[in-house]
């Protein structure tokens, strides 16, 4: 058995960097080694609880310092993390306390309205961490459990291949699925992103605004920030303005984030005489679009790395690099130590790869891939072919091993028997300047069997202008028919558009 826990990479950094400062949360700025202290006092407090080495704790927490605090403290005390999303309701957030078999459930004191609902429908008994509510008493304290013991020394021995983290997918087909990611998984995506796909820096000043709960924002933010030794500055709402008036004031030169981010940054930096100087900007999370990308580009005078990754991966498979240059529409190369090739979609027994340059679903085999799907051996076996993981993307691959993601298959719409990719029909739309957003979708028809919807949001221009401008831009089969306006699209808890959602509200209005 090998030794390794995800709790190392705050545990080493405070060796390296004990009195740099890891976390900045408002007015609060928390050192390496204060944190680390913290995070031991933390397991201490939960072993007190009873919490014992591969025990699940759930972490209902938003983007303050208590999330780092907690989430290290539960993997130092041995246990396994389940980050549970802020916008679930009471009844979904029970589902994955139920599902993960969850022993114990870790609330933000801001949480407690969903946290406590959700832990008191499962059974499962909470304590709270942060800031006591004026003229409440809430449930027990985990603070106080810490303050009467002393902190661990360090962190519990665990297996590099048991369970550190349980990721619930979204749950776009049926019930979400737990994704089981080991230490291994986790330690390395952090390393291979700070030390090999990006250019990261121990002197790096991170914005963390990406939901912590989630993987992009827990292992490419927060994670790979603390293992190259840098500074995370804590946003826990995002908008435009929040963001760049925070990065202006603490000197934030390094930015992680998903579109929406960054079509918000591009419409709020007009209203800025100076901006923040940003040297290392990743996307990732969904497509994006290259008008937007260029648009960023120009406004900050920087460089973007769009990557693309899934809960499954850790999550990142591949991003365009420094060492490879970047070329936009793609998501670069793969991570080191990673394969991502593309495979015969059709064929779901075996993988099947193709040629470059041909059409088919992006599979991955590497250090990434996760040990499976909690207590669901027949999706673990669906999604695991041959070794390889079958995402459900699909892509393409050219001969200097850019990769292209294409669509997912499931938005794939067939318009009269035609094969259109909702990701070509967006970019086109994307380029018209009165266009903020838009999504592109397939609503059911008579006689073409689907036809080509654009929800967008925009200012000064008509669904006939939308339409002849794309008319004229692609071809008879791809361009929107349907054109309907929104004031803003509706977003998931990790900020990718709900297409589920648009194609429910539209097909509704359309019959």
């Amino acid at each position: 058995m090998t030794d390794l826990s995800l709790a190392v990479v705050l545990a080493e950094s405070a060796r390296r960097y004990p009195d740099k400062v890891a976390v900045v949360d408002g007015d609060v700025r928390v050192t390496y080694a204060q944190l680390w202290e913290q995070a031991r006092s933390y397991a201490a407090g939960l072993r007190e609880l009873g919490v014992k080495p591969g025990d699940t704790v759930a972490l209902v927490a938003p983007n303050v310092v208590e999330f780092p605090r907690a989430y290290y403290g539960a993997l130092a005390a041995g246990a396994v993390v389940v980050p549970v999303h802020l916008l679930l309701t009471a009844d979904e957030a029970a589902y994955v306390l139920r599902d993960s078999r969850a022993d114990l459930v870790v609330c933000h004191t801001s949480q407690l309205a969903m946290g406590a609902e959700a832990a008191g429908k499962a059974g499962v008994p909470l304590v709270t961490v942060g800031p006591v509510p004026s003229g409440s008493a809430p449930a027990r304290r985990l603070e106080d459990v810490a303050a009467g013991v002393a902190p661990l020394r360090s962190y519990l021995t665990r297996s590099a291949e048991d369970t550190a983290v349980v990721f619930y997918t979204s749950g776009t087909t049926g019930e979400p699925k737990g994704a089981l990611l080991t230490h291994l998984n986790l330690v390395m995506n952090a390393t291979v992103n700070a030390f090999d796909a990006n250019d990261a820096r121990p002197d790096d000043v991170a914005l963390g605004c990406l939901p912590l709960f989630h993987t992009f924002g827990q292992t490419v933010s927060m994670n790979s920030t603390f293992r190259v030794g840098g500074t995370m500055v804590l946003l826990p709402r995002f908008t435009g303005d929040a963001a760049i008036e925070l990065m202006l004031r603490e000197g934030v030169d390094v930015f992680h984030g998903v579109p929406t981010m960054y079509v918000a940054l591009v419409e709020a930096a007009a209203r800025y005489e100076r901006l923040p100087r940003l040297r290392l900007c990743i996307s990732g999370g969904a497509s994006l679009p290259v008008a937007v990308l260029e648009k960023f580009n120009a406004a900050f005078s920087t460089t973007l790395f769009e990557g693309y990754g899934l809960s499954e991966t850790s999550p990142t498979a591949s991003v365009n690099q420094p060492h490879f240059g970047t070329r936009p529409g793609t998501v670069g190369h793969p991570i080191w130590g990673v394969e991502v090739e593309v495979a015969r979609a059709e064929v779901e027994e075996r993988i099947e790869l193709l040629p470059a340059g041909e059409l088919g679903e992006i599979v991955i085999r590497g250090h990434n891939v996760f040990a499976g799907y909690l207590g669901r051996p027949e999706a673990t076996e669906q999604a695991v072919v041959d070794g390889w993981f079958r995402t459900g993307d699909l892509g393409t691959k050219d001969d200097q091993g850019f990769i292209s993601i294409v669509d997912r298959k499931k938005d794939l719409i067939i318009r009269g028997g035609f094969n259109v990719y909702p990701r070509e029909v967006e970019e086109v739309i994307a380029r018209h300047p009165a266009v903020g957003q838009v999504a592109v979708i397939g609503v059911p028809h008579e006689v073409h069997g689907e036809e080509i919807c654009a929800v967008v949001v925009a200012d000064g221009v008509t669904g006939d202008e939308l339409i002849e401008w794309s008319r004229e831009r692609l071809g008879r089969h791809k361009y929107p028919r349907v054109v309907r306006f929104v004031d803003q699209l509706p977003l998931g808890p990790s900020h990718k558009v709900l297409k589920r959602e648009l194609r429910r509200s539209v097909t509704i209005s359309e019959e």
